[in-house]
């Protein structure tokens, strides 16, 4: 049995890939908002926390009532007691990447979780 998984996603409105790839730390999804859409609802976690990842487009965040523009390039973290909510600009759609992991359980990352062969 290989060590990974690789799929190829559509390019549907949300891609879930938790289950398509057996993750067991992270839940990553792949978002895309028609000009004018917005997510119908706010949102926060009891432990996760979210990293946004902007690919395409531009839009904008609310987060606790601030609005936080978003545009292509931009990386964002927000807190799991956050409340938020995504929408779409009215001239653009927006594609994103949300990773979804439990706040504070990063204990080693980068060349301090490599084991050199």
């Amino acid at each position: 049995m290989a060590n990974y998984t690789k799929i190829s996603v559509a390019d549907d409105a949300r891609t879930e890939l938790h289950d398509a790839l057996n993750l067991t730390g992270a839940e990553v999804s792949i978002n895309a908002l028609p000009a004018g859409v917005g997510v119908p609802f706010f949102h926060a976690h009891k432990q996760n926390e979210e990293i946004y990842a902007i690919l395409e487009g531009n839009g904008k965040a609310v987060i606790d009532g601030e609005e936080i523009a978003l545009t292509a390039g931009d990386w964002l973290r927000v807190a799991p007691s956050a409340m938020r909510q995504f929408s779409a600009s009215a001239d653009s759609g927006i594609k994103y990447i949300c990773i979804q992991v439990k706040a504070d359980s990063l204990e080693s990352y980068t060349a301090d979780d490599a084991i050199m062969g």
